[in-house]
């Protein structure tokens, strides 16, 4: 006879083991799934029970026995295994299945000072009351997996220290739309709340982790992107290291323009010391990073950006690499690389580039970004100026080098200002973009800091979302969700708090909104359509042109309902000029679809009530954000059709959408070609985007000879990528287990050392 099982519950009584209750539960949550054996799970779980087993060590076996199930052959067991963890959460948050009622709930977490108390001053009992009966609790059943572990992990309101749930992704939900629409007139505002938390809580809207985890709480910056400008002193270094850590602590990710720090050797006081260059402060910065864990959300992550004809460039380019020692590497932040179009023409030509220290040159340094002809006038008058410190170099070297370690590293970045400012929202000669962000995706004007002056200097702020292109049925769908999504996003930048009052102004005054897209290979795929082959190309201008036209116009209305930002004049769309009239007329050789709307009328309308914010679209990564709503990262084709993804739960699965219906639609990544029509998708989409685009290039070593990628190749793309107009690129992945031991470039004989990469005739590069 077998012995009797105790299992030990939550109380720490001990009962009988029931087989019976496990199958219930088991039962409950594969309702209407396909291909699930619940046997399985159930012998799976059954082999690891012991004597005296705690209730919650049963209820994580079954769910991990579960998870073990997912494949592309058995995608159902995704949301078999979410189900169950679901069940797992709400016993943790409410000690039962069923959620109380929304006004107790919140009554309780205020008083444990886990809401922001303010909820209960905007709200009345009735009208909780009113939010409770529209939502929709078994939504959470539609969540994956890897999207309810991220909940856990990151979003859903917990003790850090505990592992205690204090709430479910249905009121996490509701309270966000509720805290985004509390300060709109009590007669429109429960609409929006409704139609808000309808759109989020179906994934048509994906928001991003600092409004996710944030909003709701007493913590109230929920900014995904900051952009911080230094200069050369030490009062804006030091101003600029606290502003660093201030962010960094908010779950904000940080772009830092370090590009003005004058190079080693250079004179400090005339003479009286030598400059240490700009590692030491490098070192600083990275170290005020590192310094906050954000609340256990994520790690502080930062990109520094400086030009490519710093003076001390050759050593910058290196710092990330695992050569060399600490002191002569920064290798925990990544690096953004700045480039325009005269030092790609030196590149072509095989000249020399001049390398400067940015304080003997200030004026070359200004025009860099605001005025390219200046900019080529002052660059060929100081490579003449025998008293100014200068360095000559190969610009093929250069750019080798560049490359070499773009591709074994994968983070040094590129920014083309000159892109960034002539197809830009903002006048240059005002306001120019001078960095972008930590993702490369956000372009906006700042001013360096000063920390004897709180009110010198402007720190850009950036408040992201994303529509999920795989949940919208229709493109007549875009003009209510991008309504809700600028009004959502409007909303935050006057409830959310700043704690650095250079942030606050330039929050306040320009109104930048970021909105992207989530689960774009999933839309291909839908439409039978492919990254490679350009058969994507007319959907995607039609969709884009939709997608940046409605956030005009919504962005419009509301300035005729509460006025335009103060620093609307500061904009080209003060002036008229919208995206259509300033992007990269290369476009058009690659996609002939026309234009589908009345931008004639738009631009009427912009130009008599104004915007209310200075941007509206930006595609960032959503590399977290979109596993919420079970979908394919930003614009990526994906890896394969199972991702999977490190957690401190182990390795989460997730399939991509559809997979059985469409598994022969999906183009992934590792059976692209090349880069080239992903790149022309980039570019079509940049023709309406105002910000940037999160654009990476991709890299199989099988394809190439020795299984080395060849210097040429990445060079031509990279000028493509110019030639196409894109503003920035982000990432360079090679393919894992394809080349392991390639961790450098080498030079190919003399091959490209002479290439004529884009017909170029001399000073009129076709670039």
């Amino acid at each position: 006879m077998k012995p009797i099982l105790l299992v030990t519950k939550r109380d720490g009584k001990k009962e009988n083991f029931k087989l019976e209750k496990i199958k219930k539960i088991l039962i409950k949550a594969s309702k209407g799934l396909k291909n699930i054996s619940i046997s399985q799970v159930f012998l799976r779980s059954k082999m690891q029970f012991y004597n005296e087993i705690t209730t919650i060590h049963i209820h994580k076996t079954i769910i991990k026995s579960s998870a073990d199930l997912i494949s592309e052959k058995c995608s159902e067991y995704q949301y078999f295994s979410a189900r169950l963890a679901i069940f797992y959460l709400r016993k943790e948050a409410f000690g039962k299945f069923t959620p109380p009622t929304l006004y107790d709930h919140v009554k309780k977490l205020v008083k444990i000072k886990k809401y922001d108390s303010n909820l209960l001053n905007f709200y009345s009992k009735q009208e909780f009351n009113e939010m409770n009966s529209f939502i929709d609790h078994m939504r959470d059943m539609n969540f994956s997996y890897s999207a309810v572990k991220q909940l856990e992990n990151k979003y859903l309101l917990q003790n850090k220290i505990t592992g205690k749930i204090y709430e479910s992704a249905q009121f996490l939900y509701i309270l966000i739309s509720a805290c985004l629409f509390s300060q709109y007139p009590s007669t429109t505002r429960m609409i929006y709340i409704k139609k808000f938390y309808h759109a989020i809580s179906q994934f048509k809207i994906s928001l991003p982790t600092p409004i996710m985890s944030g909003l709701r709480t007493p913590t109230k910056q929920f900014s995904s992107c900051v952009l911080i400008e230094c200069a050369d002193t030490l009062h804006s270094i030091n101003a600029t290291a606290s502003s660093i850590v201030k962010y960094v602590s908010q779950r904000a990710g940080i772009g830092i323009n370090v590009g003005q720090i004058r190079a080693i050797g250079s004179s400090i006081r005339n003479g009286e010391a030598f400059h240490t260059g700009c590692i030491p402060f490098y070192k600083y910065f990275q170290s005020a990073v590192k310094s906050c864990s954000q609340g256990g959300v994520r790690g502080g992550a930062a990109t520094f950006f400086y030009p490519i004809w710093h003076l001390e460039v050759e050593s910058l380019l290196v710092l990330k690499n695992n050569r060399g020692i600490e002191e002569n590497r920064v290798r925990n932040v990544d690096y953004g690389v700045q480039i325009n179009k005269f030092i790609y023409r030196r590149m072509i030509l095989g000249k020399k580039i001049t390398l400067f220290s940015p304080n003997d040159v200030q004026d070359l340094y200004q025009s860099f970004f605001s005025d390219q002809k200046r900019f080529e006038y002052l660059y060929l008058k100081y490579e003449k100026n025998s008293k100014i410190r200068k360095k000559k170099i190969n610009s093929i070297d250069l750019f080798s080098l560049m490359m070499q370690e773009r591709t074994s590293t994968g983070r040094i970045y590129i920014q083309h200002v000159d892109h960034c400012n002539s197809h830009s929202p903002f006048d240059c000669k005002i306001a120019p973009i001078k960095q972008s962000n930590l993702c490369l995706e956000i372009l906006l004007p700042t001013k360096p800091l000063d920390s004897t002056n709180e009110k010198i200097g402007e720190i850009a702020l950036c408040t992201l979302s994303a529509l999920n292109l795989g949940a919208i049925k229709n493109i007549q769908e875009i003009p209510e969700i991008t309504n809700l999504i600028v009004r959502a996003l409007d909303a935050v930048l006057d409830y959310q708090k700043y704690p650095v009052a250079a942030a606050k102004k330039g929050a306040l005054q320009r109104r930048s909104l970021g909105i992207g897209v989530i689960n774009f290979a999933y839309y291909l795929a839908k439409n039978n359509v492919r990254y490679s082959d350009g058969s994507a190309n007319n959907i995607t201008h039609k969709t884009f042109e939709y997608i940046q036209y409605y956030l005009l116009k919504s962005s419009c209305k509301i300035s005729q309902e509460k006025g335009s930002c103060p620093l609307f004049h500061e904009t080209n769309y003060y002036k008229g000029i919208l995206p259509i009239d300033t992007y990269k007329k290369s476009v058009d050789e690659i996609c002939t679809e026309p234009l589908h709307l009345d931008w004639e009328y738009l631009r009427k309308k912009i130009k008599k009530y104004g915007l209310r914010n200075s941007t509206l679209s930006a595609l960032m990564p959503s590399e977290t954000s979109s596993q919420i709503s079970n979908a394919t990262n930003g614009i990526e084709p994906p890896r394969g059709f199972i991702s999977i993804k490190a957690s401190k739960d182990g390795m989460l699965k997730q399939v991509v959408p559809e997979y059985e219906k469409l598994k022969n639609n999906y183009e992934l990544l590792w059976d692209l070609p090349n880069n080239t029509g992903y790149l022309q998708l980039a570019a079509i989409m940049q023709k309406f985007i105002d910000q940037s685009i999160s654009v990476n290039t991709n890299y199989d070593p099988q394809k190439f000879p020795n299984n080395r990628i060849p210097m040429q190749q990445l060079i031509q793309d990279l000028l493509t990528a110019y030639k196409l107009g894109i503003k920035t690129l982000y990432y360079q992945n090679t393919r894992d287990g394809a080349g392991e031991f390639q961790k450098e470039l080498y030079k190919q004989d003399n091959q490209y050392q002479n290439k004529n990469y884009n017909s170029c005739d001399g000073d009129s590069c076709n670039i």
